[in-house]
């Protein structure tokens, strides 16, 4: 696959761009592609929330603030990497609305082999600890690296049995902060023997709402997810819905229906996965998988260096017709490729009013191309 190699000027702007308020990674794609670059973006960013409603100057990342960022994650042995580039997980480049910058720490090349994530309950059960280091050790000793979320239980299990042959953990805070403190060791032996991957800045705490992104790049990156345990409301199911939008295959244990910890499992069969119960039922399914085409990706950015700021403003537009694709907006989410059927405008025009909404604060992405005003 090409590559694009960004000058450490333009990773500096990306990293401000992805950092401004309310900046998220279909919009950072859209500004960047919009502007022909992120310095361009930058400087159009007032004037869009402006024209969006934000009655105040949005916050937009100083050069010094990403520049203290980039100076933490070289001191802690860590390094940025930005989409399309060396040591960004070739997966997660087809899921929709990639991170446009993670942080890594470790064994770069592990991004770029085949990735099987392995993820259950915090609460595992001694059986479940069990199987989850036996279906491990089978699919490494295929080549598979295993991916999870560092949590307790499952997770954790995961991890080790991989430990030796290579393991990705992906972390819900910034790559520094350590959870749960008992897998600090752990943490620390994963960033020298396999790879951590981050998509928060360094000191960033994970928190409740941090959890459901991480779960998004374990799957992302993963050609499947094994859910070895989970309950009806487990954090695990989310990962395993994740996954099936994503096109990865889900694959579920089954257990016992007296067993809590086996009813989001045994939902999770019901609904179509695919059921384990020894590690080759896993490797007969990926051996037949799809894999996505590397070599042309879904989420190419256009950093061309030829910052253009006349983008801001498409031709012939005027409030008349912001107005009307506004209008068409509710609380109630919406694809955006109806929103632009029924307002009647050029696709660039819709486009450039949800950038606008969104960096006023007023508009939600909820993923799958869908979009709605807030509340």
């Amino acid at each position: 696959m090409n590559r694009q190699k960004l000058t450490d000027a333009q990773l500096l702007d990306w990293l401000r761009l992805i950092r401004s308020e309310n900046v998220g990674p279909i919009t950072f794609r859209n500004l960047i592609n919009n502007y022909g670059g992120a310095g361009a973006a930058l400087e159009a960013l007032p004037e869009l929330s402006r024209r969006g409603g934000l009655k105040r100057r949005i916050k937009i990342c100083t050069i010094e603030r990403a520049e203290a960022e980039i100076e933490t994650v070289h001191a802690l042995g860590a390094r940025h990497v930005a989409l399309n580039q060396k040591g960004y997980p070739d997966l997660l480049q087809h899921i929709d609305s990639p991170p446009p910058i993670l942080t890594i720490k470790g064994r770069e090349e592990l991004a770029h082999k085949s990735i099987f994530a392995v993820v259950g309950a915090r609460n595992a059960s001694a059986v479940g600890v069990k199987l989850t280091s036996v279906f491990v050790k089978k699919l490494c000793a295929s080549g598979l690296v295993i991916a999870s979320g560092l949590a307790s239980g499952i997770d954790t299990a995961a991890h080790k049995a991989a430990l030796g042959t290579g393991t990705i953990a992906v972390v819900a805070g910034g790559i520094d902060r350590i959870y749960p403190k008992e897998n600090a060791f752990l943490q620390q032996q994963i960033s020298e023997q396999g790879l951590l991957i981050a998509e928060f800045p360094p000191g960033v705490s994970p928190k409740s709402q941090h959890f459901p992104r991480r779960n998004r790049l374990v799957s992302g990156i993963s050609l499947g997810v094994l859910v070895v345990e989970a309950a009806l409301r487990s954090g695990s199911l989310i990962t395993a819905r994740l996954a099936g939008e994503q096109g990865r295959e889900v694959f579920a244990v089954p257990g016992s229906p007296l067993d809590p910890r086996a009813g989001g499992t045994n939902k999770l069969l019901q609904d179509g996965a695919q059921m384990v119960l020894r590690g080759a039922d896993i490797l007969n399914v990926l051996d037949t998988f799809s894999n996505p085409d590397f070599s042309h990706p879904q989420n190419d950015f256009i950093e061309s260096g030829d910052q253009d700021l006349s983008a801001s403003q498409p031709t012939g537009f005027n409030a008349d017709l912001r107005g009307r694709i506004v209008d068409l907006l509710s609380i109630v989410p919406i694809e955006v490729d109806e929103l632009i059927r029924q307002s009647d405008q050029p696709t660039a025009n819709v486009q450039t009013v949800l950038i606008e909404l969104e960096l006023a604060g007023r508009l939600i992405r909820h993923g799958r191309q869908l979009v709605s005003l807030t509340s």
